[in-house]
């Protein structure tokens, strides 16, 4: 399937996908330290921003992890292997690509699967759900009452640990989403398993907000059991979408996570 995304920069290319009810967009604040060292893709899954949503079958996860290596396969040049990067939905199936070695590196920021048990899954979807029907209240008014700082920086806080640094049109398409996202209503259905053989030859970086609400950083104790050679980085200070609270450190950890190996 067709995949809405942006190219822009130059050098190897890093796929940067975002996480649920978020859109490519929620990467822009790092393009301009990216792009002079970076073929920068930036793509919106199924079912975001201007990707439509595709008749679903009984494996979602696959689906969605499948048609994101098609889409990288088709906007890499030939002859070179993509690096990928993502946060939370998107940081999962940036670990299951280099888990199946369909990349170059990859790299996690709050990834979504390393879930103690499935209480711990409920009670993150439990907080999506939470927020998505708070924002249902305001219905037309949603507009006007993000306007209101005392309004919109509560309303972003499950995600940003700076949500000031969020502005008024980001944050009305992000709660838009928020609402209208049909897989919020899949999420505790998701099954996040990694293929029977990871490959432990694909260079793996995994980065995590101490001030995640989302997924708490206590999951990240659980990547090293499948990826044995990941590079754990605890982020003082940082949420569950940590590109806007911090571009300079992230944008730094995923050209650190990207250099080209040899």
């Amino acid at each position: 399937m067709t995949l809405a995304h942006d190219i822009s920069g130059s050098g190897p290319t890093l796929v940067l996908v975002h996480g649920i009810v978020h859109r490519r967009q929620a990467w822009d604040s790092l393009l301009d330290q990216l792009t002079p060292y970076r073929r920068v893709v930036t793509v919106d899954l199924p079912g975001h921003g201007d990707s439509a949503l595709p008749e679903l079958g009984a494996d979602v996860m696959g689906q969605l992890i499948d048609d994101v290596s098609d889409f990288i396969a088709g906007v890499t040049p030939t002859g070179e292997r993509a690096h990928v990067a993502g946060n939370s939905l998107g940081g999962w199936i940036s670990l299951c690509l280099a888990a199946r070695g369909d990349v170059a590196s990859a790299t996690a920021l709050s990834p979504a699967g390393f879930f103690v048990n499935h209480l711990d899954q409920l009670r993150a979807i439990g907080t999506f759900q939470a927020l998505r029907g708070t924002a249902k209240l305001f219905g037309d008014g949603l507009p006007r009452a993000l306007r209101y700082k005392l309004i919109r920086y509560p309303a972003l806080a499950a995600f940003f640990a700076h949500p000031s640094r969020v502005g008024y049109s980001a944050a009305l398409a992000d709660c838009r989403s928020l609402v209208s996202n049909e897989l919020v209503d899949l999420g505790a259905e998701l099954d996040f398993v990694l293929p029977p053989i990871v490959n432990p030859t694909v260079p793996v970086t995994v980065a995590w907000g101490r001030r995640d609400l989302i997924l708490p950083v206590y999951q990240a104790q659980r990547v090293k059991k499948p990826f044995p050679q990941a590079k754990l980085i605890v982020l003082p200070g940082v949420g569950h979408v940590p590109m806007t609270d911090s571009p300079e450190l992230i944008s730094s950890i995923l050209l650190a996570g990207s250099e080209v190996r040899r």
